[in-house]
């Protein structure tokens, strides 16, 4: 399972959300604490489920003084890459999205399959599989673009997610691109007779805004919150991380070891958000939608 996060608002330095809060991203990559139960209508703490530690690479992307992200990815864990601190105390970003990875269970760990994914503008990631992807891949792989298809590095089934969506039109109208795509999955599943579900808490990004999507066929979706109120943070070392008013977070889980429940707000599942600095965030109903 996966812990990714995404930021938008006034320029910050990088590490006052991926290492110094109480539970930052780094920490989550090596001890993630929660997961979502079928039937429960709260998040509730790991015990034996699978997962908690996301040592698979790591990526973030930032949007800086260009239109086009910046990109760092590695494919050894989180916690162990001083580059990584090194450049979260210099790296000051007005939107970035960031990942930690524990690749699925045959998943190839390698550079290129770390998250987030970039293409032109965009930024995408996700925490999720597509369940028996080794059985749809090819199927899947025949509707991306002939134009986009020479810019797919990796074999991961989120990077192949990311094309789709470009391909279904991420790049004019985010959301029905993103629905169009969840419905080609889901065809495929039937038509391939696959039981496997297909389930992702997604995340995509062209600077400007964030879009994300909480899904799974059965209705048994991994975590997503976004922030609200005050903008300030738990820090590992006992103080305050205070963020800027225009502040605006997507997270898998959230960033403090403790934390209030009014702060951190869990998305409800089949739906979308789309947030803006300074703006509260746009929750909706998500619903696949072929094209």
């Amino acid at each position: 399972m996966c812990r990714w996060l995404a930021y938008t608002g006034s320029p910050i330095l990088l590490e006052d959300l991926l290492t110094r809060p109480s539970h930052s991203l780094v920490d989550q990559s090596f001890e993630a604490r929660q997961l979502y139960l079928p039937g429960s209508p709260l998040t509730t703490m790991f015990r034996d489920h699978a997962w908690p530690t996301n040592g698979d690479g790591f990526g973030i992307g930032w949007y800086g003084e260009r239109e086009i992200p910046g990109q760092y990815r590695e494919e050894r864990p989180a916690w162990s890459d001083h580059n990584l601190h090194r450049l979260a105390e210099q790296i000051r970003a007005r939107t970035f999205l960031a990942h930690v990875r524990a690749a699925a269970i045959g998943g190839t760990v390698d550079r290129v399959n770390c998250h987030p994914f970039a293409h032109g503008r965009w930024l995408f990631q996700y925490n999720g599989e597509i369940g028996g992807f080794t059985t749809l891949k090819r199927d899947l792989t025949f509707d991306v673009d002939p134009e986009l298809y020479p810019h797919i590095a990796g074999n991961a089934d989120t990077e192949l997610f990311f094309f789709l969506a470009l391909t279904y039109g991420l790049d004019a109208d985010p959301l029905p691109a993103l629905a169009r795509t969840v419905a080609r999955i889901e065809r495929a599943r039937v038509e391939y007779q696959v039981e496997a579900p297909f389930v992702a808490t997604m995340c995509a990004s062209d600077g400007d805004a964030i879009y994300a999507v909480r899904y799974s066929s059965n209705r048994e979706s991994r975590t997503l919150y976004h922030s609200q109120g005050p903008a300030e943070l738990h820090a590992a070392d006992g103080g305050r991380i205070t963020l800027p008013d225009d502040a605006r977070l997507l997270v898998s889980e959230p960033l403090e070891l403790e934390y209030r429940r009014e702060r951190w707000v869990e998305v409800p599942d089949w739906s979308s958000v789309t947030m803006r600095a300074g703006e509260d965030p746009v929750v909706a109903d998500f619903t696949p939608a072929p094209a």
